[in-house]
């Protein structure tokens, strides 16, 4: 039996990048950054890990859709190893995560212009019904 797992949190190092593979599944590829547990003494070591991450189908969607630089994402899934030819024809080897699941871990930032995230407020303020009190529960406010 051998076990192949990872679970990570981290940062995005940058925007993810989706494209559709000849066969229309939905790829998305991106990077996190990984605070070391212990900072370096040496000032010119990094004090992150850096992963590559790829998401398929909805995973891919997801994070596309909703997921930015800067934000943390949680993820859970499997080592691959694998070999390519780069554009300057040199046979290159990587090591990727695989992400099975992907999750966001904070709110996006208020100077970001998505248009997708409204604030529980103004959520409130459309619902007056009993059951918008329980929709309305933020788990990230500060108490």
């Amino acid at each position: 039996m051998s076990i192949n797992r990872v679970v990570l949190t981290g940062r995005l190092v940058r925007d993810p990048e989706m494209r559709t593979t000849p066969s229309g599944q939905q790829v998305v590829n991106f990077s996190i950054a990984v605070q070391k547990r212990i900072k370096p003494t040496d000032p010119n070591e990094r004090d992150a890990f850096f992963f590559r991450i790829v998401a398929w189908n909805k995973q891919a969607e997801f994070m596309a859709n909703y997921a930015t630089k800067g934000r943390m994402v949680g993820i859970e899934g499997r080592l691959e190893q694998r070999r390519y030819t780069g554009n300057d024809g040199i046979e290159r080897e990587t090591v990727e995560v695989i992400a099975d699941n992907v999750a966001l871990l904070d709110r996006p930032r208020d100077d970001q212009s998505s248009g997708e995230y409204q604030p529980a407020t103004a959520a409130a303020a459309v619902s007056t019904s009993p059951e918008a009190e329980v929709d309305d529960y933020d788990p990230f406010a500060e108490e």
